[in-house]
């Protein structure tokens, strides 16, 4: 296997015989030398290549002229100490390979591109700077997410994409049939569909997760959900990814304990793995975001409940976009401030039972329900969960009252029928945490290909 740049980098200059694989970043020719800047997208440096083209044989010289910026080659040379300024080590080129050619209209030039210019050409992005940081930082958390769980004996299960379960009652769902486009002005004869049913794509993992965690203890899913939501902003996608664990034997109280150290594990392990990336994104893009998640990561959070949260924000006078009253649904200025009020991130539990989804469990009070939503720095909500409801007739009660159907849910209810145990779970969306870790402001620039409405691109 070849050596990649991230760790010639690291390698001492002995003079000894080296392959480099790249894209050309940059390109400076003079008369004598040409110096080429190569990454092959293992670390955010470049290494440098030089190539005396007096002493280059003319194979060697025929290839710097066929290297521009974005083509891609094979470099056989020396390791030898750098002459420079920037890095350890350099490359003195024996032989140069010309593997596929950039022509002059390579929109990646050698100059600054405005996030706006490189969504409309996602398949190309990941070459530039910020791009190819997204994606190792994601590539790390990914890692760390099943690394925690497994550590912690959860199970990983693959919960099914296409299902019949609106798991948030909202309706905002993707529907999958095989029936022609030109047939469904009518209105579509499910019994002759592929499923004999109407069918979407799933918007959670949770219920199905459900019926293992009841059986097997504490699981996780991490995959894709959809969400037909028309929301055009810099926060909403079609298609994301969701990381759901279901804990049996689980009250609130725990629960909370499980997401505030799952979520101080992934960003202390992205600090300690992702030190070069998340330099460039604290000078470039947020400053400040290292010290952000260092304050998450060593201060306790703070647990309150919605009610008390909501007098905190009546007796603060201060002049919100959203009037503050008890049984509305938290904004993100309400949350921002309370994460302000008390100096760091804050777990805030009992909602009304009306803002919240039918399988939260609910309170002795009649008016509550356990939900919990975990409330950070700078951006306000980053984790939702809840004690999920482990009564069968309060359970089947609420699925009514929100219009659902008891018989479409009698899978899940048999969970409750048969040896029903306390046990709770919580989502957090993916794309959102990338966002707060790399202080990219945009979700669309988090995910490798965005999903919005009205843009199906690559």
């Amino acid at each position: 296997m070849d050596i990649r740049i991230k760790e010639i980098l690291k390698t001492p200059a002995t003079g000894q015989e080296i392959r480099v694989k790249g894209w050309v970043r940059s390109k400076r020719d003079s008369k004598a030398v040409c110096f080429l800047a190569i990454n092959d997208g293992s670390c955010m440096s470049n290494i440098q290549v030089i190539i005396d083209k007096e002493s280059a044989n003319n194979g060697v010289l025929n290839s710097i002229n066929r290297l521009n910026t974005g083509a891609s080659c094979n470099i056989l040379g020396k390791l030898v100490e750098s002459q420079g300024q920037g890095q350890s080590v350099e490359v003195q080129a024996l032989e140069v390979e010309v593997l596929g050619e950039a022509p002059e209209d390579y929109p990646l030039q050698k100059k600054r591109h405005s996030f706006e210019f490189l969504r409309e050409i996602a398949h190309l992005r990941p070459r530039t700077n910020t791009f190819a940081a997204v994606a190792r930082v994601r590539n790390s958390m990914s890692f760390a997410i099943h690394k925690y769980f497994q550590e912690n004996g959860f199970l990983y299960v693959n919960t099914p994409i296409i299902t019949e379960s609106d798991a948030e009652g909202a309706g905002e769902m993707f529907q999958v049939t095989t029936v022609p486009l030109d047939k469904l002005n009518g209105g579509v004869d499910y019994s002759r569909d592929f499923f004999g049913k109407k069918a979407s794509l799933t918007v959670s993992g949770q219920l199905c997760g459900e019926t293992y965690a009841t059986a097997l203890g504490n699981i996780y899913t991490f995959g894709p959900t959809f969400r037909a939501e028309n929301s055009n902003t810099t926060k909403h996608l079609a298609e994301f990814w969701m990381i759901e664990p279901e804990m049996a034997f689980c009250d609130i109280n725990m629960n909370i304990d499980i997401a505030e150290d799952f979520l101080k594990y992934i960003l202390k392990y992205v600090l300690e793995n992702c030190q070069e990336d998340m330099e460039f994104f604290d000078q470039h893009i947020e400053k400040g975001v290292i010290d952000k998640l260092k304050g998450v990561i060593n201060t306790e959070f703070t647990r309150i409940t919605y009610t008390d949260g909501i007098k905190i924000l009546e007796e603060s006078k201060k002049d919100f976009q959203f009037p503050v009253k008890w049984g509305i649904d938290l904004q993100t200025e309400h949350e921002k401030y309370l994460t302000e009020h008390f100096g760091g991130p804050v777990a805030v539990v009992d909602y009304p039972k009306d803002i919240k989804a039918f399988y939260m469990k609910l309170n002795a009070d009649g008016k509550t329900v356990r939900g919990v939503d975990i409330l950070v720095p700078r951006l306000g909500e980053i984790i939702g969960g809840s004690q999920r409801e482990d009564d069968y007739d309060i359970l089947v009660q609420k699925i009514k009252e929100v219009g659902l159907k008891p018989e479409e849910y009698s899978w899940y209810l048999d969970t409750r029928k048969y040896g029903s145990v306390p046990h709770s779970g919580f989502g957090l969306g993916f794309a959102r945490l990338i966002m707060y870790v790399t202080g990219m402001e945009n979700i669309r620039d988090v995910i490798p290909f965005p999903r919005t409405t009205k843009n199906l691109r690559f």
